[in-house]
């Protein structure tokens, strides 16, 4: 099948900040990240989130970097007790795209080599 993404996906880690509007308690879960671009994200968790509804995520790159970044839920799916959500990122500044994107690039780099190396 072929791959239509914008982006490559990659693997992070991180967690999600939850906020209900008008209250100045936030509470935190860790999310399982399963892909990652430049435009969005993948990942699950057990705690049920609204689509449309924007979050703050702290993202851990490969330099073992926290990236803070704002979501926007766009699909949600319920597997048992885990949540599947993919998410778009709003107002991401361009330097933390960048940061992003150069992990793409070391990604493929490694992907190219482990392929010569076989």
């Amino acid at each position: 099948m072929e791959d239509r993404r914008r982006s490559k996906r990659l693997d992070l880690s991180g967690e999600i900040i939850i906020k209900e509007l008008g209250t100045n308690t936030a509470t935190s879960c860790d999310i399982k990240i399963t892909d990652a671009s430049s435009a969005g994200i993948g990942f699950s968790t057990d705690k049920q989130l609204t689509i449309g509804d924007n979050y703050e995520a702290n993202l851990t790159i490969w330099t073992k970097e926290v990236l803070h970044v704002f979501i926007q839920i766009v699909r949600a799916k319920k597997d048992g007790d885990e949540y599947h959500y993919g998410g778009s990122f709003i107002g991401m500044p361009e330097d933390v795209k960048k940061r992003i994107d150069v992990y793409e690039l070391v990604e493929d780099e490694k992907a190219k080599l482990a392929g010569e190396n076989k």
